[in-house]
């Protein structure tokens, strides 16, 4: 039964679905989707935009009442009803933990269920219970692999599709991508120590003091050297500089600073899936081998004032005491071959009215391999822009969204 609340300035109704863990076994093992519907309180009908989260393994954003919705959510109610989807394993959808009590080799069956195909599958399942023809979706980060999987398996379900900094490559090996995020990430190395000189020594300093084991995490884990340098992931968003350089200036032996560390590493136990599936959400036909690690540039070897980027390793699972129980499930995953997320061919066909925002410098969806897949859509209309890092949605109030609504409909 929907539960239907009011706060200021929104009307949101709670809906769970119990939908089978494996799509392909309706008669199987299920689950809990959870997914919220926001609406403005003005009592118009309007069409639903479904909501897909960066991630994997984030649920949607927590709206907030306020006599006006404010930022991209604000510019969303205007034309749209938005159902946020906590996707499968997140938020109030049944949660991924660290699966106790399954040998390795279930935990990794288990979380073969947690990609884009499946999530899809999921937002299927709910528009047919909600008694909804089709509907529009708005795709941030990995949503927008999710919405590429959409408009490759039902592009009937669907009236227009926006990406927001995630417009995936197709058909690729993950080797390719990481080379390109690597390169953009290198970059950003350097314009950090260009604008934060005197880090470069702090970064050194605090090195010594990793190898030596004398900074612990508040879960216990020792912090290693390998594992700091993922803060670097941070770099990629519009304050990501500014928060890496405060984080830095801290005093290393302060509680403060083992906190905020592991408030900053990418990959942690709060969101398991974020690390078992990342490689996997890039897999479109292939193993990935722990490709990041294969493919990291030699620099890295020789400096360690370098970080990375959303670049995740063994040594993430192993290193961080909170992810360690599903190690070997991930090793495991490594080794899959999955199957394809994307059809070439029904992309090249698809009638779907698409807008898509490719950032110049994405640090972790790579521009160019975005523009290739925006030539695989007959009606995507790509907005190439520096105006914004991949937190544009989040941090342009309704600007970006506003655009490529404008886009998606031949307003612009």
């Amino acid at each position: 039964m929907a539960e239907t609340v009011h706060i200021p300035g929104l009307v949101l109704t709670e809906h769970e679905f119990a939908v089978p863990l494996d799509h392909a076994r309706p008669d199987g093992e299920r689950i809990t989707v959870f997914a919220r519907e926001v609406a403005a309180p003005d009592g118009r009908d309007r069409p639903f935009l479904v909501y897909l989260q960066g991630g994997p393994g984030q649920e949607a954003p927590r709206p907030s009442g306020s006599p006006v919705a404010p930022g991209w959510l604000g510019r969303a109610l205007r034309d749209y009803r938005v159902l946020m989807l906590d996707q499968r394993g997140t938020g109030r959808s049944t949660p991924v933990g660290l699966l106790p009590g399954r040998t390795p080799q279930e935990q990794a069956d288990y979380l073969k269920h947690f990609r884009a195909d499946s999530i899809v599958r999921d937002a299927e399942f709910v528009r047919a219970a909600l008694g909804v023809d089709t509907w529009s979706v708005l795709g941030q980060s990995f949503g927008g692999f999710c919405t590429l999987n959409y408009l490759s398996t039902a592009p009937e379900s669907l009236r227009e599709a926006y990406f927001t900094g995630g417009l995936p490559p197709v058909g690729l090996h993950p080797d390719e991508v990481y080379r390109a995020t690597y390169a953009t990430v290198l970059e950003r190395n350097r314009r950090f120590y260009l604008r934060y000189p005197g880090d470069r020594d702090r970064v050194r300093a605090l090195h010594e003091r990793l190898d030596a084991g004398e900074v612990v995490l508040p879960n216990g884990s020792t912090l290693t050297g390998r594992l700091f340098r993922q803060v670097g992931s941070m770099l990629g968003m519009s304050d990501g500089a500014e928060r890496l350089h405060y984080l830095l200036e801290r005093d290393p032996a302060s509680p403060a600073f083992a906190h905020d560390v592991a408030a900053s590493l990418p990959f942690n136990a709060r969101n398991p899936l974020y690390a078992v599936i990342h490689e996997a959400s890039y897999a479109d036909g292939h193993a990935t081998h722990w490709s990041a690690a294969r493919v990291r540039p030699a620099e890295y070897e020789d400096d360690v004032t370098l970080f990375s980027g959303e670049h995740v390793y063994p040594w993430t699972l192993s290193d961080d005491r909170g992810l360690a129980p599903l190690a070997e499930a991930a090793d495991l995953l490594a080794e899959h071959e999955w199957p394809r997320l994307y059809d070439a061919g029904r992309l090249r066909a698809c009638e779907v009215p698409c807008a898509a925002a490719i950032y110049t410098e994405d640090a972790y969806v790579d521009r160019a391999l975005s523009e290739g897949t925006a030539r695989l859509l007959p009606r995507l209309r790509p907005w190439l822009t520096s105006e914004y890092e991949h937190d544009g949605l989040r941090v342009s109030g309704g600007h970006v969204l506003d655009r490529l609504i404008a886009l998606a409909r031949g307003h612009a």
